[in-house]
């Protein structure tokens, strides 16, 4: 028999094991942590609180992989109408804000209009990065003011420093009439591109996994720590070693990189390229849900720690205690260019400093839960240097032989319906090669 060793157990490895479950081959998943889920995982406290590994939501429009995450859960989801906002300089602005400029400063909207006006009688410009994209869709001043400076806090790097093929469906790109009626009009309709999404009712987003598991073996507390592709041959941190007839790595290909036997000095030279946000989850429980209407809020302010909040009790009521509230802020660095500065547990009193700053915390609010989780990758960072040394990295994966799937495989910006399909790609790649 035959056997496909799976790195990883999170929402693409998972999507690889569903798609070899009929298969002839014996298929075996490999886990560093003592638990499944990777990214996907979600954490119960003996409080009551639940926190996901970040934000996580379906609002996949493939019907197929909805009717996936619905069994899985046995049909017990959520299903929430999404609202989200922003705040800026102390104003709460409906998502997103190109289309939602009232209440603002009259002398910014005017500004604003102006500048969106003027962009739109101008030639079409060469767009060579995002802030070209930025300054030709929404006009100076909004550019600058909000999607510019978000993207130095979410991607830690400058607008200019990146390229514009991670954006798909993210960033809306309105008419000049939407824009006008969204600055008289706090009544704008809503384009986001989503509109509603799904999450389980009990058991946090890892519900879906845990309901997505097939009859395949599942080895946890086994970090690789090198793989021989001719060999083909897995060892870990714990001594043992296992082969295999084909692999699917999920894992970071930064790391997977340096792991493997004999890989040339310019692949490895091209993997350190290869840029990746990490992020410190910092998490709160309070005595009260009425926090804020919203699922999710951005946050503009250089001055404000966090990029980006959620609030996972209005995802799911099992996720906090009945009458309890719960806010997930996300601080982000990375190695290329933001170091991390500060030990994930130093950010809980910034954030909860802002919290209060931006009038989500009360003075006399109780606060019965707080903990920091460091996410030592987040989201891939769409630089100049990608393209190229990610097209080395996949090419030398691909002459060895080693499938690779997921965000941190496919090295892109992939939900969770993307990842779990990633992985069904990787288990058919691999079903080729026996």
């Amino acid at each position: 028999m035959s056997t496909i060793a799976i790195l990883g157990t999170g929402m693409s490895s998972l999507g690889a094991a569903y798609r070899l479950r009929e298969e002839k081959p014996t298929v075996v998943l490999y886990d560093k942590n003592s638990f499944t889920g990777g990214h996907t995982a979600t954490v119960h406290f003996e409080n009551g609180f639940s926190f996901d590994y970040g934000p996580h939501v379906s609002f996949t429009k493939d019907e197929r992989i909805q009717d996936l995450f619905a069994a899985s859960v046995g049909g017990q989801y959520e299903e929430v109408q999404y609202f989200l906002n922003n705040y800026w300089q102390g104003h709460w602005i409906t998502h997103p804000v190109q289309c939602n400029l009232y209440g603002l400063p009259g002398e910014l909207i005017k500004n604003a209009l102006m500048s969106f006006i003027e962009e739109e009688k101008q030639p079409l410009p060469k767009v060579e990065n995002y802030a070209d994209w930025l300054l030709a869709s929404y006009g100076k001043v909004i550019a600058e003011t909000f999607p510019m400076a978000y993207t130095a806090k979410y991607h830690t790097t400058p607008a200019e420093n990146l390229r514009t093929d991670w954006m798909g469906p993210r960033m809306y790109r309105p008419k000049l009439e939407e824009v006008i009626l969204g600055a008289v009009s706090p009544t704008a309709p809503n384009v986001h591109y989503i509109q509603g999404f799904r999450y389980p009712k009990r058991g946090g987003f890892q519900s879906y996994l845990d309901g997505l598991r097939t009859k395949a073996e599942i080895v946890l507390e086994h970090k690789l720590v090198a793989l021989d592709p001719v060999r083909k041959e897995l060892t870990f941190a714990n001594g043992a070693k296992k082969t295999y007839d084909a692999v699917i790595s999920s894992i970071a290909l930064t790391d997977l990189l340096p792991m493997i036997a004999g890989v040339p000095d310019e692949v490895l030279a091209a993997a350190a390229k290869l840029a990746c946000s990490s992020c410190v989850l910092v998490n709160v429980g309070l005595a009260r849900s009425d926090i804020s209407k919203a699922h999710i809020s951005y946050f503009y302010d250089k001055e404000v720690i966090f990029s980006r909040l959620s609030f996972p009790h209005m995802f799911s009521a099992d996720n906090a205690p009945e009458g309890c509230g719960s806010i997930q802020a996300e601080v982000y660095f990375s190695k290329k260019y933001m170091p991390m500065d500060r030990t994930p547990e130093s950010c809980i009193e910034p954030v909860i400093r802002d919290l209060r700053r931006v009038g989500l915390l009360r003075d006399d609010d109780r606060i019965l839960h707080q903990n920091a989780a460091f996410v030592e990758y987040a989201n891939i960072i769409f630089d100049h240097d990608r393209p190229a040394a990610l097209a080395t990295v996949h090419g030398y994966l691909a002459q060895i032989g080693v499938d690779y799937c997921g965000r941190y495989g496919d090295w892109g910006y992939l939900w969770t319906d993307d990842s779990f399909k990633s992985g069904e790609r990787a288990a058919e790649s691999a079903l080729a090669k026996l």
